[in-house]
């Protein structure tokens, strides 16, 4: 299993950063395509912490050099003209995401591949817009990428069976699992994932339990490695809630997001990435 050689990113917010570094440490020449000068900036300075971080954890043997020597970013989506791979990482939105594929999918080659880093959108409707649907796939990676073992491979309805095993080796050249589901709403991780966070902050809006107790309930009854509620504080309580307003009109009632969780975003508590969500986070944020 080889990894591609060139990966094109769109995006390098947290997750577009840890794609990009998962794909360096496996040996791709990996260039990223951020909005502006400034974002293109912050880009690199996640990606070079990134990197520094498995230096200094062991978790790769590359020199700092030779690893940034593979790296490139920029401003202009021509970039990808020559990628074996793009994947699409801007936010969960569907119309920023549609209008960044589009333009992804007009400089690359017809025999590259284009994926959507979608946590919850369909790739059916993410694909009407392009050219060549059949070369589409969705790559849902985790956050943090470097450290998730998981990227759920989303096979939409005109994606072609060799895209599909292509892609598939490729997540395993990360050293990672791929998981491999038909485009349904929330797919398969999203899906439950969301639905038991969602009861979660449900129970803790009734007083059933502190978010503490909650959360030692999963951990330690069903050896779930991280609670619900902190996991979504992980993950980002807007990122959820978007999540969850996408399920509940695809999918209806169950999914419609508690009140507590739209007052905790409009308050900016998004959980780690802010410093506060379920749980205070000043030294991991």
């Amino acid at each position: 299993m080889t990894a591609p050689q060139r990966v094109g990113v769109l995006g390098g917010g947290r997750m577009g950063a840890g794609i990009a570094h998962a794909f360096l440490l496996a040996g791709s020449r990996v260039h990223v395509v951020e909005r502006d000068a400034t974002a293109m900036d912050a880009a690199s300075a996640r990606i070079r912490a990134g990197l520094r971080h498995s230096i200094e954890r062991g978790t790769t043997s590359v020199a700092e050099f030779d690893l940034l020597e593979a790296l490139s970013l920029g401003t202009e989506i021509a970039a990808f003209a020559d990628a074996d791979l793009v994947i699409e990482a801007v936010p969960e939105d569907r119309a920023l995401k549609t209008e960044a594929l589009t333009r992804a999918e007009a400089v690359m080659a017809a025999a590259s591949i284009l994926a959507s880093n979608t946590s919850s959108i369909s790739i059916d409707d993410l694909a009407i817009g392009l050219r060549r649907p059949e070369r589409f796939i969705g790559m849902h990676f985790f956050n943090p990428v470097p450290a998730s073992s998981l990227v759920e491979i989303v096979v939409g309805t005109a994606t072609h069976g060799p895209v599909v095993e292509c892609v598939e080796d490729w997540v395993a050249s990360l050293g990672k699992s791929p998981t491999t589901v038909r485009d349904s709403p929330g797919f398969a991780s999203s899906r439950l994932g969301v639905a038991l966070g969602l009861e979660a902050i449900r129970m803790l809006d009734e007083g059933v339990a502190s978010a503490e107790d909650i959360d030692a309930a999963m951990v330690l009854g069903y050896r779930h490695p991280v609670g619900p509620l902190r996991t979504t504080d992980i993950v980002g309580l807007d990122v959820r809630l978007g999540i969850a307003e996408e399920l509940h009109d695809r999918l209806g009632p169950r999914f419609e997001p508690p009140a507590l969780l739209r007052r905790m975003v409009a308050e900016g508590r998004l959980g780690r990435k802010s410093g506060r969500g379920f749980y205070e986070w000043e030294n991991d944020s």
